[in-house]
């Protein structure tokens, strides 16, 4: 059973960084891909990044290139989401999500229907 586990999480002045992590289990490719999402309730869900665990160039949304970096360590099956000069309004609850195999177009646009596993989610709150 896969099983995603995020941390990380907190309160952080504008301006500030958080790093995100996401402890991966049960999952029984060589290969995954890997995902950040955003949402803030009573909104549509967010795509942050994506990054295949074998490494490899990540993609970005536009709204955090430059300012969020995502990284895997298979050793540790954990994937990070580094967020640093946070805005207020990225407050939200991050979300981990995975699919076995290589990362396809879906996953790279970050349609969140094309990842198969997700997590429970780590509240982020930006203040000003």
């Amino acid at each position: 059973q896969v099983q995603l586990a995020e941390s990380g999480g907190g309160s952080v002045e504008a301006g500030g960084s958080l790093r995100l992590a996401c402890a991966a289990s049960g999952l029984n490719r060589a290969r995954n891909c890997m995902g950040w999402f955003r949402q803030v309730e009573g909104k549509e869900r967010e795509w942050v990044a994506t990054i295949n665990t074998d490494g490899g160039t990540p993609w970005y949304a536009d709204s955090v290139k430059g300012r969020f970096t995502i990284s895997h360590d298979n050793a540790k099956s954990t994937v990070y989401l580094q967020m640093n000069s946070l805005k207020p309004a990225e407050s939200a609850m991050y979300y981990c999500a995975s699919s076995p195999g290589w990362c396809t177009v879906g996953t790279i646009r970050g349609e969140d229907r094309d990842f198969t596993y997700w997590g429970q989610g780590t509240q982020v709150t930006v203040s000003s």
